[in-house]
């Protein structure tokens, strides 16, 4: 079983308080998969919603166009539908109705050929919570290392 990690959301970490991970399956288009292999993705503004009708959605994921590809070639920022069980969207759609919590994308990476995006249900850091963070980050690596 390979992972081949092809985009990481880095700031998550740092400006959300990590609740819960949950991998999800992405509905792409030819093109799509295409550009992801070859790494052209970006998921640091990307978010998930459920819609009415009980569908998850990914939004702001921005995958670039094709170099290949024709006219045929996909829009770049266009949602896309997540595949997950009812009860994981039933799950999510009670956490974000709560106060506080969002649902962001985290990783996105392939595993066995599959493109798979690994949602996690957050809450937004205050300010001095992202201080304390940095602060106790900092004293772990003064500890590793005594030339700091």
């Amino acid at each position: 079983m390979s992972i081949e990690v092809k985009a990481r959301n880095k700031r998550a970490a740092y400006e959300y308080e990590l609740l819960e991970r949950v991998e999800a399956g992405i509905v792409l288009q030819g093109t799509e998969i295409k550009s992801i292999r070859q790494g052209k993705v970006n998921i640091s503004d990307a978010y998930v919603t459920i819609d009415e009708s009980g569908e998850a959605y990914v939004y702001n994921l921005t995958i670039s166009p094709y170099d290949h590809g024709n006219r045929a070639n996909h829009i770049e920022n266009r949602r896309r539908k997540l595949l997950l069980h009812r009860r994981e969207i039933k799950k999510i759609h009670e956490s974000i109705k709560s106060k506080g919590v969002t649902v962001i994308a985290y990783s996105l990476y392939l595993k066995e050929g599959l493109a798979k995006l690994e949602i996690v249900l957050a809450r937004g850091k205050k300010i001095y919570d992202k201080r304390e963070a940095e602060r106790k980050k900092d004293d772990a690596k003064m500890l590793r290392d005594p030339n700091y």
